[in-house]
């Protein structure tokens, strides 16, 4: 299983939609205030386009991934300036009480067991310590399961499963689908039927063709996330209930 996950991440230097580079941009511009002076873990960090960002507010940080593959792209582009490790993120090779902040982006749906997670990040968090998670609106009906996935919650979902492991949350949106762009907003009904008929593909080579037609020209995926790629990072929507149109959920979690 390892190995599969290379065929649906965007690993750096691949042809991507200039919105999924400004979404990793987002996701690491709003986490990077909660990270400020803190000792901050990583999971499933990918090929580790944010880590750089992150690792110039942290007191510390470490990261690693579940994927060998995957995480050779960051420990290529890194080399020592980040402490980088495989590990499975339900069974952390951390010692208890040593971060203030977990991160884990758009990847709580690749784990077999979500609750198996948070009770490692009790265990390895500070008191008061914060998980930061990034996750799809699965609610919004063009909304499409990636291969290799589990289980995947709507907000009140999540901020359940949270609550019974004694965390309080907040949410926020991001790319709001009343402010796409009119060819997105036309292709959307069409997605929409697509996922229904099981017609999107499986593969990021296969998606690479599909973003091609709806997003126009492509652009390489950064290595990294520069702090000057913040100044175009959109405002965050704080949600004050579990109905959002946005694309992209954002939850601080905290451990009470």
């Amino acid at each position: 299983m390892k190995d599969n996950y290379k065929s649906v991440t965007e690993i750096s230097g691949d042809s991507v939609s200039l919105e999924q580079v400004e979404r990793i941009q987002n996701r690491y511009c709003w986490a990077k205030k909660y990270c400020e002076s803190k000792d901050v873990l990583e999971v499933a960090c990918g090929s580790g386009q944010g880590l750089g960002l992150i690792n110039s507010h942290a007191n510390t940080l470490v990261a690693g991934d579940y994927s060998p593959e995957v995480l050779k792209t960051a420990i290529d582009y890194y080399k020592n300036r980040i402490p980088l490790e495989v590990f499975d993120a339900q069974k952390m090779p951390f010692d208890d009480n040593k971060f203030d902040v977990i991160i884990i982006f758009e990847a709580i749906y690749y784990l077999p067991n979500f609750v198996d997670f948070l009770t490692e990040c009790k265990r390895v968090l500070n008191d008061k310590g914060k998980i930061l998670i990034s996750m799809p609106n699965v609610t919004l009906g063009d909304f499409n399961k990636s291969p290799h996935s589990y289980d995947y919650f709507n907000i009140d979902e999540l901020k359940t499963t949270l609550g019974a492991s004694n965390f309080d949350s907040e949410f926020f949106g991001y790319l709001n689908v009343e402010d796409i762009s009119l060819k997105q907003k036309i292709f959307r009904p069409i997605k929409k039927m697509a996922v229904g008929f099981g017609l999107i593909p499986k593969t990021m080579a296969g998606k690479k063709i599909l973003k091609r037609i709806v997003f126009g020209r492509l652009v390489k995926m950064p290595n990294e996330i520069l702090i000057e790629d913040c100044k175009s990072c959109k405002d965050v929507d704080l949600l004050t209930s579990g109905i959002s149109t946005h694309k992209v959920i954002y939850c601080a979690a905290t451990l009470k």
